[in-house]
């Protein structure tokens, strides 16, 4: 049986948590971001508010107009011209003839629109015109008078609403101006000379399909008579009368004739059958024709046969009583071969009448055949004959009907052609257009909340984009998702005065009851514990770039762990050495001196005082070397932590940032446990994770990250970071008041 392997719930747990959607942390981005936010929201309120309410008002205008249907039939011109009665198409139709260039450019001809105020406003000078030199730009060209029209005509058809309102046949003509009496007149204009085209079209069209009928009434005629024409001389060129008599003549003869063809050809047949078996035995003598049936069939050579039978009968019975020489054999012999004798002529006679027989069939079958070729020409001949006359008599028809139809049509648009028949308008106006004294656009307070609206959208968008975009780790699920380690533990960034440099590196001995110095004694638990099993407690703690604050990260730790055992604070950032400054250690000796051999050991270590209730010694990085890698990296240093891990309990090396120099490499394969100090807010997850690779590939011992100078002043705008704001509260109470923050990196 298989084991069944354990479910991991915390993987569980986590993995089901980042399935959820967590709104307080969309909450707590847009709490971060309040103040860009709403400062960018007021810039575009601002913006909006001074660019609408120096717009020019436009004014609205209204007419209603009635569109009627084609009722009045006017002389039937809707059936020469294919409109239908009042329709979707009609009612479309007419709402575009509304819209139409034609129409517009009436309204302004009618309203000297070319000479109004509205349209002869001096447009003000373009953006590049007030900023770019003069010949830079092309002179601009005055427009000529047809232009200018053509222009006003393209403004006035963009300032018309035209409309249809839904379930009637009433439509509305707006327009738009900023002058309030030029936008109620164009509505009223443009209906009434809407109506007006209409009349004139209905006037036009019906003189036009006059004259067009007149015309095409006479060309009709024409054509029936040249149609008759032509019937009449084919008929009598060709010798028609009946046409369809002489056709069904023919077709019964054709009929007759192919009924015998089919008789003769069944004898033809039989006959061509049996003169083949004729043909077959022709040579071999009379008695081979016996076995064709139409032979043995033949009454007289039946008879004949039967003779000869009662012959050869007669000469068998006389043998059996007397010798061949007797007279009675040979009388019966000599009936007997004069009996073969006629039944082979009578065959003979027989074979030849059915050779006759098949020549007769044959030539009866070829005459028919004749007789129904000639008659089948016949009959073709009278189907062209009869298919030219039907053509001509269908041209003479059609030009009849059309004759017929136009001439009518002509008599009833002659006789309808009066003033009563032009009185039905295809539309009334319902409602004037009538001055307006409010503008209808711009509406300045609904695009001023819309754009605060709409501003308010893009700042919120634009923080959430900026924090989406911002790779750097701010917390511990940072930490854990982008880097795929644990935090080991956090530090607040501290905030000091100017007034002492190295004032961050004696933080935890100073100031031991704030947030920060318990921070550091959380990871000093945290560090013990992970090497308990080890027995040298070697710390090297690096960073992936300066100032993440890993110098005094170090410095604090040794003070913490000074307080429990004794320790020793290593300062191998020989590059930028830090330490022995803040311990006023600047030219004594260290670490330098002593991997080269120059000094000893009880020279380069020095011991801390013993007021400061810390049993922590220090080893600065002493003169700084050439080869700083160099030395780190040779057997002589390895040697030396060896026989100082027998000394002291804890070993704290402060050492170089990884991106820039490989001394974390070299002193991370000596080190019991590599502390990663990574700088809140600030380092890129993706430096982070390459110096990792590179730690990852020697071995290094790295399993946790040190989040580094966490603004917890930040606190209420992280929700990942409520559960520290609420210690650093717990710790001001506990240890009646705490200090500000800093970030520093020795």
């Amino acid at each position: 049986m298989q084991k069944q392997e354990p479910v991991d719930n915390e993987r569980l747990t986590s993995q089901s948590d980042e399935d959820e959607i967590d709104l307080r942390v969309f909450w707590h981005i847009f709490i971060k971001h309040k103040w860009t936010i709403f400062l960018l929201t007021s810039l575009i309120g601002i913006l909006t508010t001074i660019v609408v309410f120096s717009l020019q008002p436009i004014y609205r205008s209204t007419a209603v107009l009635l569109i009627e249907s084609d009722k009045a039939n006017v002389i039937s011109i809707k059936e020469i011209y294919g409109i239908e009665s009042f329709g979707k198409e009609y009612y479309q139709t007419q709402l575009e003839i509304l819209k139409s260039w034609t129409l517009v450019e009436k309204v302004v001809k009618k309203l000297n629109l070319v000479s109004h105020p509205v349209y002869n406003q001096k447009k003000e000078e373009s953006f590049l015109r007030n900023w770019l030199p003069s010949s830079w730009l092309s002179p601009e060209v005055p427009l000529t008078a047809e232009k200018k029209r053509d222009a006003i005509i393209a403004s006035l058809r963009d300032q018309l609403t035209i409309s249809a309102i839904r379930n009637s046949r009433l439509v509305t003509i707006s327009c738009d101006s900023s002058d309030k009496q030029l936008a109620a007149k164009v509505p009223n204009t443009l209906a009434d000379l809407y109506i007006e085209s209409d009349l004139e079209a209905k006037l036009e069209m019906t003189n036009k399909a006059a004259s067009w009928l007149t015309e095409r009434v006479e060309g009709l005629r024409q054509n029936l008579s040249n149609s008759e024409k032509t019937l009449q001389e084919y008929m009598e060129r060709k010798n028609l009368i009946n046409v369809e008599g002489v056709k069904s003549v023919a077709k019964k003869q054709i009929e007759e004739t192919a009924s015998n063809l089919v008789n003769a050809r069944q004898e033809y047949a039989q006959a061509n059958s049996v003169y083949r078996q004729v043909k077959a035995l022709r040579g071999k003598g009379s008695e081979a024709y016996e076995s064709i049936p139409a032979v043995l069939n033949n009454g007289l050579v039946q008879s004949l046969k039967q003779a000869e039978l009662d012959a050869e009968r007669k000469v068998s019975e006389l043998s059996e009583r007397y010798g061949q020489r007797h007279p009675k054999i040979i009388a019966a012999t000599s009936d007997l071969e004069k009996a073969k004798a006629n039944t082979a002529r009578q065959i003979q006679r027989v074979v030849e009448g059915l050779t006759k027989e098949y020549e007769v069939a044959l030539a009866n079958v070829k005459a028919l055949e004749r007789v129904l070729d000639d008659n089948k020409r016949k009959i073709k001949e009278l189907n062209r004959k009869e298919y030219e006359l039907k053509k001509l008599e269908r041209d003479v028809a059609v030009n009849r009907q059309l004759y017929n139809m136009f001439l009518t049509r002509f008599k009833e648009t002659d006789a309808s052609q009066d003033v009563q028949s032009l009185q039905s308008t295809i539309g009334r106006l319902i409602d004037l257009a009538l001055v307006s004294n409010w503008p209808y656009k711009p509406k300045k307070r609904m695009i001023v909340a819309i754009s605060l609206l709409l501003g308010f959208i893009f700042s919120t968008m634009l923080a959430f984009s900026l924090e989406y975009l911002d790779n750097t780790i701010k917390d511990g699920e940072d930490v854990e998702q982008k880097l795929g380690l644990p935090m080991l533990g956090s530090l607040p960034k501290l905030k000091l005065s100017n007034t002492e440099e190295f004032e961050p590196l004696w933080k935890f001995l100073k100031e031991p009851k704030t947030a920060f110095a318990e921070s550091v004694r959380t990871l000093r638990t945290g560090a013990i514990l992970s090497c308990l099993e080890s027995e040298e407690k070697i710390f090297v703690i690096t960073s992936s770039v300066p100032g993440e604050g890993k110098t005094t990260f170090s410095t604090n730790q040794a003070l913490a762990l000074g307080q429990m055992e004794k320790t020793l604070l290593i300062d191998a950032d020989m590059r930028r050495p830090s330490i022995g400054k803040a311990f006023g250690l600047t030219k004594a000796p260290g670490l330098a001196e002593l991997v080269a051999g120059t000094r000893k050991l009880d020279e380069c270590i020095h011991h801390l005082g013993e007021d400061q209730k810390v049993n922590l010694d220090v080893i600065p990085s002493g003169k700084v070397p050439p080869n700083p890698l160099e030395l780190l990296s040779s057997p002589r240093f390895k040697t030396l932590l060896e026989k100082l891990s027998k000394e002291y309990a804890y070993i704290v090396i402060d050492t170089a940032p990884t991106m820039l120099v490989s001394d974390a490499l070299v002193l991370a394969k000596v080190a019991t446990k590599v502390l990663y100090v990574v700088k809140a807010d600030a380092t890129p997850h993706q430096v982070v994770l390459d110096n990792l690779k590179r730690l990852r590939r020697v071995d290094a011992p790295v399993d946790s990250i040190v989040l580094n100078q966490i603004q917890t002043q930040k606190t209420s705008k992280y929700y990942y970071y409520g559960k520290y704001g609420y210690y650093k509260n717990y710790y001001k109470s506990y240890y009646g008041g705490g200090h500000g923050y800093y970030n520093s990196d020795s």
